[in-house]
């Protein structure tokens, strides 16, 4: 879970609570789904907080948070911005970043703490929401180093975001005194090597121009000449990236971090050499549109288990950060709730209901029992599932349990699978559209994979290593109204020394010779296993899954030394 820093003092600041103490913030934050992890060497207070509140990644937005939630602020606050003085041109940008954004803000008072909360900030949202600056980057310039051209329109001041030949521009990069390439960056500088991975592929590399010259170099580095200080006063924020929802919605974040700081926030005009889909050619930046989303009154009644007027509800919605108005949605009466421009997360009236449940205080919901009285007992299938586990562990299985959500190299190119299809594990995986983190970008579509990380984390350990699951699996199916098909798998490996196929059909048939069913297991093919030393598992007449021995390519792309051995099929054949 991310975690954010947090200066009790700059809290104090920010609120206006000055008699708090740290212990009244911390049960106040944990009221608002932050949990207290620790202090820093620094003597800050660190908390844990649910990812999808991403204005809470800065002391600002925290403290923003608790004022609404102590009723000092109400409503949704949108920043006055000014007019755009300043234009990003876009032109000849590389295909696979081709998204930016960008504002000012001027008048700040950068102190130490306040200079620290941004590069926190900035951090954090490289993290999370930028997806380690995959999706989205972040440059913070000072803006009195910058010398705009003059517009194209001649009004105003412009820099040019464009692709370039990573052998031939130049810059002094960050955290050094010489000029270097692009090329020189990512393969020298040691911030360019982590992040190299993000451009290296790219034939033009990112870049931004002002009229001096190039300085900065997204998403790696920005460029030493516009190096951001605490006597920096006005500030240039660009961000690149792949998708513009995201960096605008990133910027939003920022640009009211730093409007509680003091700052005047200043639009900048972004055009287009051709337009972005979803987006006119001609862009005014940042977009501090509101959203809205309607729900139902007796939907919150019911979700939270509490009766509330119309009156308490705007109330509570008001100390959320939110806006409603009554209004009548499909013949039942409810609200519109506007959704202010820094919250990413409200995708569904659940979201709003959980705003007002926490702003109501989800500590003082009192427990009841449900009106209908019921028996409890496991399902079918959970009991079968329970049941294989336990004769799993009799032949000497030990039994795991792992993530549901993998990402695709895992269950496809690392298990030799390339471009197979109509074989166990080739089936088109469920891909999150949204994921956190890019381990976890689709759900897995079997179990094997997931076992073979686990031998893989374990090379330090001894052997015989024979590892077992039950678990869920799904993978894309249009004829499922869900369009997606769900099931229930059974899998094992052995993994030591001498292990052969005949072992993995001995266990195997004594685990189906339990469940009274009949295993035939004919020859088949299957990348993922040595060829001629795999089959397929049929049980009582049906190809439910695949046995055999492990390829080798596959062992070597798991850095084990030892063969394996390994089935896999579906629970349902042994009901």
């Amino acid at each position: 879970m991310p975690t954010v820093d947090i200066a009790t003092d700059e809290l104090r600041e920010l609120t206006g609570y000055t008699d708090t103490t740290d212990e009244e913030f911390k049960t106040e934050l944990f009221d608002l789904g932050l949990e207290f992890e620790g202090e820093t060497e620094d003597g800050e207070l660190q908390f844990e907080f649910e990812p999808d509140r991403l204005d809470r990644l800065s002391v600002e937005g925290v403290a923003r948070s608790l004022r609404y939630d102590r009723g000092d602020s109400r409503g949704v606050h949108v920043p006055d911005t000014n007019s755009a003085d300043w234009t990003i041109e876009v032109e000849d940008v590389p295909e696979e970043r081709p998204y930016v954004t960008g504002a000012i803000v001027r008048g700040l008072d950068l102190s130490e703490s306040a200079f620290d909360s941004l590069i926190q900030l900035q951090e954090k949202l490289h993290a999370t929401m930028g997806r380690k600056r995959a999706k989205g980057a972040i440059g913070v310039h000072d803006l009195t180093m910058l010398k705009g051209e003059a517009a194209v329109d001649g009004k105003g001041k412009s820099i040019r975001y464009t692709g370039v030949d990573p052998e031939e521009a130049t810059f002094v990069p960050l955290e050094s005194d010489a000029e270097m390439t692009p090329a020189e960056v990512i393969a020298e500088h040691h911030i360019g090597q982590e992040y190299a991975h993000l451009v290296e592929d790219m034939d033009r590399v990112p870049a931004i121009y002002d009229s001096i010259g190039l300085f900065s170099f997204p998403p790696v580095i920005n460029g030493k000449r516009t190096e951001v200080t605490t006597n920096s006063r006005d500030l240039f924020i660009e961000m690149t990236g792949t998708d513009q929802w995201t960096i605008d919605h990133m910027l939003n974040i920022v640009c009211y971090a730093l409007a509680a700081r003091g700052g005047t926030i200043e639009d900048v005009n972004v055009e287009y050499e051709t337009a972005p889909e979803e987006y006119p050619a001609d862009l005014v930046r940042p977009d501090f549109s509101t959203k809205t989303k309607t729900v139902v009154h007796d939907r919150i009644e019911t979700a939270l288990g509490i009766e509330l007027s119309e009156e308490e509800v705007l109330d509570l919605l008001e100390r959320s950060g939110l806006e409603g108005v009554s209004t009548d949605v499909d013949g039942e009466a409810g609200y519109e709730v506007t959704i202010p421009p820094y919250r990413v997360d409200v995708l569904h009236p659940v979201d709003v209901i959980d705003d007002v449940g926490r702003a109501y205080g989800f500590n003082d919901l009192e427990p009841r029992y449900p009106d209908v009285g019921t028996i409890g007992g496991r399902h079918e299938r959970s009991r079968l599932a329970r049941a294989v586990r336990q004769s799993l562990v009799g032949l000497g299985f030990q039994d795991l349990l792992n993530f549901h959500m993998t990402d695709a190299a895992q269950v496809g190119d690392r298990m030799n699978l390339g471009d197979s299809e109509g074989v166990l594990g080739s089936q088109e995986p469920v891909r999150i559209t949204n994921p956190y983190s890019e381990d976890y970008t689709i759900t897995r579509s079997w179990l094997l994979p997931s076992i073979m990380q686990v031998l893989e984390n374990n090379t330090h350990r001894s052997y015989p290593q024979d590892l077992s699951e039950v678990g869920w699996v799904a993978h894309r199916d249009d004829e499922q109204n869900t369009r997606v098909a769900e099931a229930r798998h059974v899998a094992g490996v052995l993994a030591r020394h001498g292990v052969s196929y005949e072992d993995g059909k001995a266990r195997l048939q004594a685990l189906v010779d339990d469940y009274d069913a009949e295993l035939e297991t004919p020859p088949t093919e299957h990348p993922s296993f040595i060829s001629g030393r795999v089959a397929e598992v049929v049980v009582d007449g049906d190809s439910v899954g695949v046995l055999g021995e492990i390829h080798p390519e596959v062992l070597v792309e798991h850095d084990l030394e030892l063969p394996v051995v390994a089935f896999e099929f579906d629970l349902d054949a042994l009901r």
